[in-house]
């Protein structure tokens, strides 16, 4: 008898799947690395291909654990917005482009030059601040400079999208992802206004109409379950985009629940029962199943500081078994505050979305002098994102308790005691590894009858794992402040940033 769901997971750098049992148990899990090419600078691709066959070999890892005829419906999640062009028969005609890709800028800067409120008038219909990486920027750009892809084309798909198709046969896509392209907030998915903003009435038959995320997309293939060891005839799920299956698979679809998802990027949000448009340009709403929305800002760069550290200043340990143990111990060699020591994690290539937006933001050092060593620098670090963290929340202007934490980061028991210490608010972790498979496969536990809605399945598959509570001594504030004031003074050290003024 069919006992288990699947989630698969595509993100930017790896592939991702897990079994669940109905209670939420997670029994089996697998993860598979893929490249991103930067042919140029500043882009971000993938080998569909590749991504196809690191799918289909998580799938069957995870199936030598728990028999494919047990697996009774799957669910998908994965990186959001970006481009993947394909064919009438769900073929890729270029390499995928993820949302961290960068070639779209020049054309938004020309936007901008002919209108200086064109952001504005998008983050009015979507409640996002666009990066460049959003898909309907990105179609342009392939409109313009690949026209004869194009012309080929019949959709054009998130990552996740383009597995689900090779999963089904067919295209469909989630109103996550339709909304966030950038599309419209109020509406839950696509916008015409910003199709025609970007010139694009005549492409826009190739973005699929979005589908609620706990609906049936199909089944699995004969091809499928012979590439992937899956039985024939599986029902697929929809789905969700990264964010709000992460949400689901925390326990946190419900109103006024706030999640912060530490991982390549540090995601901090809130759950709104209504669209919130304040403050004005700044930060991502992102469209949750069940009529909610999650209000979030995010520092584009979360455990890649840490990853960076590691690999920068820790050179005689980096390749070690334990080496974010010693990481996390050689930090804690360094008072709360690193002896004044600020790091700022504005470590990616796109800059900043939040606090402030400043697309040439860059990280950095700050406050240094000759007494400061390994354990401070590393300290800082922990600090910085932990700060980044609460500079998010506090952007958001609403009102929040206890934090949900998921992600990569969560794993760090030294960082979620210093997270709950800096937010001054109790710190959970749900048990789990990975909550975006998790938050698909409860999707596709709903879309087959298991759960009576997603908010239920949400809420009684959680179970918290760890839980932390802050020390109320304030210890923290100081090298707050500080952090606050280098930040801020280094997004404005270059002139053609876009900013705005912190709070």
């Amino acid at each position: 008898m069919s006992a288990a769901l699947l989630g698969i997971d595509i993100g930017t750098s790896i592939v991702k799947a897990a079994i669940y049992r109905d209670d939420g148990a997670e029994v089996a899990a697998a993860a598979r690395r893929t490249n991103v090419s930067s042919p140029h600078p500043g882009w971000a691709e993938a080998d569909p291909e590749e991504v196809w066959a690191a799918t289909c070999a998580v799938i069957g890892q995870v199936l030598r654990q728990v028999p494919a005829a047990e697996i009774a419906a799957i669910g998908i999640s994965g990186a959001m917005v970006g481009a993947w062009v394909v064919d009438a028969e769900g073929r890729a005609l270029r390499p995928g482009i993820f949302w961290s890709d960068g070639r779209a800028q020049p054309l938004i800067d020309g936007m901008i030059a002919r209108d200086p409120a064109v952001m504005s008038r998008i983050f009015a219909e979507s409640g996002s601040a666009m990066q460049q990486g959003c898909t309907l920027p990105v179609l342009r750009h392939l409109v313009l400079h690949e026209p004869d892809v194009m012309a080929r084309a019949t959709a054009v798909v998130g990552a996740k999208d383009f597995i689900r198709a090779q999963l089904t046969g067919r295209i469909a896509t989630d109103i996550v992802e339709a909304a966030v392209a950038p599309g419209s907030a109020r509406a839950r998915g696509r916008s015409r206004a910003l199709l025609t903003l970007f010139g694009l009435e005549d492409w826009a038959h190739l973005l699929p109409e979005p589908q609620e995320c706990d609906s049936i997309a199909g089944v699995v293939t004969q091809a499928a379950a012979r590439a992937t060891g899956l039985r024939a005839g599986t029902p697929v799920a929809i789905g969700a985009g990264d964010v709000a299956a992460s949400v689901i698979g925390a326990g946190g679809l419900a109103e006024g629940a706030a999640v912060s998802i530490l991982g390549t990027t540090c995601l901090n949000g809130v759950v709104v029962a209504e669209p919130v448009f304040t403050p004005p340009d700044l930060g991502i709403l992102f469209t949750l199943p069940e009529g909610l929305w999650l209000r979030t800002m995010v520092n584009v760069a979360g455990t890649t500081n840490i990853e960076w550290a590691l690999a920068t200043l820790c050179g005689d340990f980096a390749e070690a078994p334990d080496a974010y143990e010693r990481l996390a111990a050689l930090a804690m060699q360094s008072p709360p505050g690193a002896l004044g020591a600020v790091y700022i994690p504005y470590l990616s290539e796109v800059g900043i979305i939040a606090p402030i937006v400043a697309s040439e933001a860059r990280g950095g050092f700050a406050g240094l002098t000759p007494r400061h060593r390994r354990p401070d620098l590393l300290r800082a670090v922990f600090e910085a994102v932990a700060f980044a963290i609460r500079d998010c929340f506090e952007a958001t202007s609403l009102a929040f308790g206890r934090v949900r934490l998921v992600g990569g980061g969560a794993r760090s028991a030294f960082w979620r005691q210093m997270i709950a210490d800096v937010l001054n608010r109790r710190v959970e972790v749900p048990m789990g590894g990975e909550f975006g498979a998790k938050g698909a496969a409860l999707l596709a536990g709903t879309a087959i009858g298991w759960f009576p809605s997603i908010a239920e399945a949400s809420r009684v598959t959680c179970r918290i794992l760890h839980a932390h509570e802050p020390a109320g001594n304030g210890r923290y504030e100081e090298a707050y402040r500080r952090y606050r004031l280098y930040a801020g003074a280094l997004a404005a050290v270059n002139p053609r940033a876009e900013m705005r003024t912190l709070p």
